[in-house]
């Protein structure tokens, strides 16, 4: 679904759940969340919340931790 959605329109039924699966691939690719939001024209949130519905298990933040370090 490679086209842009109009920010704020409702996706419901089989759109949703076309979007849902083309999301689930992309982020399983490894594309991140912001990403996928501003290829899609859509929220984070909205993102997120279709992902996690959609039964996907979210990759942590990443970036440096300030753990023990490690000798």
């Amino acid at each position: 679904m490679a086209e842009t959605l109009k920010k704020g329109t409702r996706v419901t039924g089989a759109d949703r759940e076309k979007l849902a699966a083309d999301l689930k691939k992309r982020y399983s690719a490894g594309e991140s969340i912001r990403a996928l939001a501003a290829s899609t024209g859509r929220s984070y949130g909205f993102i997120h919340r279709i992902l996690s519905e959609s039964g996907v298990t979210l990759r942590g933040r990443g970036g440096a931790t300030r753990g023990k370090s490690k000798r």
